[in-house]
């Protein structure tokens, strides 16, 4: 088992800065991928980024592509998302998901419960 605890959600204005943080207890966090996804209310999951283990590879959604950055810590255990230049549309709760294989789509093995991130206009 694998679990994971989001952190760093929150208020912020069109145009600002926000940093998520995942947290990973359990097992060997090196020997997975890890993945941020987002879900807004009545949307299904998103794919936002991807990151292989070692780090080397990242994946970005469209939407977000220029504008987030995925970085992992494995000395650490932690994934981040930093979020640039947040538009209203950002809005949704953020989930940090953690698989053997990296993916774009949500077929990750464990999952945190989410953190909200709210962009205000």
């Amino acid at each position: 088992q694998v679990q994971l605890v989001e952190s760093g959600g929150g208020l912020v204005q069109a145009g600002g800065s926000l940093k998520l943080s995942c947290a990973a207890s359990g097992r060997t966090f090196s020997n997975y991928a890890m993945g941020w996804f987002r879900q807004a209310p009545g949307k299904e999951r998103e794919f936002v980024a991807a990151i292989s283990r070692s780090g080397g590879s990242t994946y970005y959604g469209i939407s977000v592509k220029g504008r987030f950055i995925i970085s992992r810590d494995n000395a650490k255990n932690t994934v981040s998302l930093q979020m640039s230049s947040l538009k209203p549309e950002d809005t949704a709760v953020y989930y940090c998901a953690a698989g053997r294989t990296l993916r774009t789509t949500p077929g990750y093995d464990y999952w945190g419960q989410g953190t909200q991130v709210t962009v205000s206009s």
